[in-house]
């Protein structure tokens, strides 16, 4: 058997750190700081020794999950400029469509991969689109980036774990570790979100203090703020696996 590379090595491990950070992000939602070790490794289908190999105490594994989490963080504020509003706001049709069988998808029929209608599905598309599509432009900007962000939470714990700890200030951490993350935070994800609710009230030709001479919260404490919202308005329809489909909702909600 012919040894592996040092770059397959590399890889092996990469992919095993992702594999136990996201199986700790999932563990953390339902047990929070009482997460162990043998939790991970269970949620992630590898033995306990595996797990402790890489990380023999919680602490660090936290740690690395949020910074990693902190790298990946923030694409959904530029996603406002690279994608189609349609494609950040997807609206469940108003009747589950059945498969070619006739049996309908399961889990209420918002699967996206059900099979082909067996009658109107290119009428049912078009309505579809429409919706999408007004649904998209009733959205601005700040709302598009709400949006996407809860749909990434929806896909990715360890994300939405990063925000609600950093509503925190990562008081879970020792505050060696959490004072640097909680000031590369805000430098990475509350700052340009700071910057996107200044501009975007702007661009409505509002007053930021609604009219007031003194402005009594600055934007970065508003971006801290509209983040804590979105976390606790996130969590039920996170438990109930719903996210995605409701993000659309609990941004006009919170009228964003």
């Amino acid at each position: 058997m012919t040894p592996r590379t040092k770059e397959q090595n590399e890889e092996i491990r990469l992919r095993r750190l992702a594999q136990i950070r996201k199986a700790a992000a999932d563990v953390f939602l339902d047990k929070g700081p009482l997460l162990e070790i043998r939790d991970v490794a269970a949620q992630a289908g590898l033995g306990y020794g595996t797990v402790y190999h890489y990380y023999s105490n919680k602490g660090d594994l936290l740690h690395d999950l949020l910074w990693d989490a902190l790298e990946r963080d923030g694409g959904w504020l530029q996603a406002r400029l690279d994608a189609p509003l349609e494609a950040l706001v997807k609206i469940p049709p108003e009747v589950p469509r059945a498969s070619a069988s006739g049996e309908m998808p399961a889990g209420g029929g918002f699967d996206s991969a059900a099979g082909p209608d067996t009658g109107n599905s290119a009428a049912a598309d078009s309505r579809m689109g429409s919706r999408e599509t007004a649904a998209a432009a009733e959205l601005g900007p700040v709302a598009v980036a709400g949006v996407r962000l809860l749909q990434l939470w929806a896909e990715d714990h360890a994300l939405y774990l990063l925000h609600k700890l950093a509503g925190e200030s990562f008081a879970s951490l020792p505050e060696a570790r959490s004072a640097p993350l909680l000031a590369a935070f805000r430098r990475e994800v509350l700052s340009p979100l700071a910057a996107l609710l200044e501009t975007g009230r702007a661009a409505d030709g509002d007053a930021a203090s609604g009219g007031n001479a003194a402005e009594p919260l600055s934007w970065l404490q508003r971006a801290e703020m509209l983040l804590t919202a979105l976390v606790g308005c996130a969590s039920l329809s996170l438990r109930r696996g719903k996210l995605r489909e409701e993000a659309r909702d609990i941004v006009l909600f919170l009228k964003l």
